[in-house]
This record gives structure tokens, sequence and C-alpha cells, in this order.
């Protein structure tokens, strides 16, 4: 019995040497392709054209051995995109899906027009769009996506709210699209946003054109 398993040993020993030295002859002569076709989806063909511009040097690479950290680091330089994926289509074929970002509001800084995305970059404008509210006082990102947050959680609506007023102290206001100011303190937002919405819907408050919830536990209303 020993003799046999000895025997036997030695023939898978043999031919898995065997086998290994064939799939590495026959693989290094393999030539694989480099990459011939970049197929892009989920942008305008202007946006795609730019993007498959400066995703050009991605033509002289093996797919085998492509350097994903430069394409990530072209499409994240990209700020209209939300998110994407990348999958390798054998033999020599890219596929890159992406996701655009949503337009949250108008910017202007410097005299400069932009757009802000939900992914929180800026995005040059050459005007702004009529549809979307505008930040006034400057942009500070983590202030203004805490606020956001803060609206979605509440019965107020975001599609409510015509313009963002933003103060150095970390403070906001907000405008209605019926004008009406309201005055946000610096903490306890979600409830401060759902007594507005009571507020704005009751009948007796509709003369009001600032709501003024900067002082806790108090309510400060002006009349037109």
């Amino acid at each position: 019995m020993r003799i046999k398993t000895s025997r036997k040993i030695f023939f898978y020993f043999f031919l898995i040497i065997f086998l290994t030295t064939f799939n590495n002859r026959y693989f290094s002569e393999i030539k694989f392709k480099d990459i011939d076709k970049i197929r892009i989806i989920g942008l305008e063909e202007s946006e795609k054209q730019d993007l498959l511009e400066k995703l050009k040097f991605i033509e002289s690479q093996n797919i085998f051995f492509l350097n994903k950290i430069e394409i990530i680091n072209v499409l994240n330089a990209y700020k209209i995109i939300e998110n994407y994926t990348i999958s390798k289509k054998y033999p020599s074929s890219l596929e890159i899906r992406i996701k655009k970002t949503k337009f949250l509001a108008n910017v202007f800084d410097d005299g400069k027009s932009f757009l802000l995305g939900s992914n929180g970059k800026l995005i040059r404008s050459i005007e702004a769009k009529e549809d979307l509210p505008i930040i006034f006082g400057g942009y500070n990102k983590e202030s203004f996506f805490s606020l956001l947050r803060s609206v979605e959680k509440s019965n107020f609506k975001l599609s409510e709210i015509k313009n963002f007023y933003y103060f150095k102290s970390g403070r906001w206001d907000i405008k209605t699209n019926l004008d009406i100011t309201i005055k946000l303190p610096k903490k306890n937002l979600n409830e401060s946003l759902n007594l507005s919405a009571i507020i704005l819907n009751n009948r007796e408050f509709k003369k009001i054109n600032i709501l003024d919830l900067r002082q806790n536990g108090q309510v400060i209303t002006y009349e037109k």
C-alpha cells in the first residue's frame, strides 16, 4: 500500500509541473490588446465627448494592467458627476456608468455664477437657473448640508424655499416662495422648521412677512 501511494503522489506531482509549464508557455505567447473602446453612459453628448478627451490616455493601456487610479482622478475632478462605476469589458473595452449630480441651488461668489450640486461641488455656470433657490451670504458646505438634512427630516418642503441667507455666526434665514422670511436659530432646526410649517399653514398668520424663531421658546411675527 505504501508503494502504491508513493507512486500516485509522484504521478500527480509530475502532472502539476507539466500543466504549470504548459500554461506559462501558453500565456506568454498571448498578446493582449490595448483598450480600443470607452463607453460612457449617463452624460449628454457634449459632456461625454469632453470626458472622452480627458480619458484619451487610456487607449495606450492594456485592459489587464489598467491603472484605475488615473481614471478615478479624472472622474473625481469632473464636478457634475455624483458617482460612477467602472467595468472592464474583455478583451479591449471599458464601460463607465455615471450618475450626474442634482443641482440644488444657485451660488454667486466674487461676481461669478455657480450651481451647487448634491455632491457638494460648485459648478461654474453662465447664468442662474430660475427654478432653483439662491444662497446669499456665502456658501458654507458643512452648514448648508446640515440645514438641508434638517429640512428633509421636517414637515417643511424644500420646494417652498426661494432663497437661503447664511450668516457668519452659522445661522440661516430662509425666504419662502410667498416672500415670507423665516429667521432660524442655530440649534433645534428640525423643531423650528416643523413649527414654521404649522404657523404658515394657519390662516391667522396669512399677513405675516417675517417669522422670527431665533429666541428659544419665543415666536415673533411681523406683518406686511
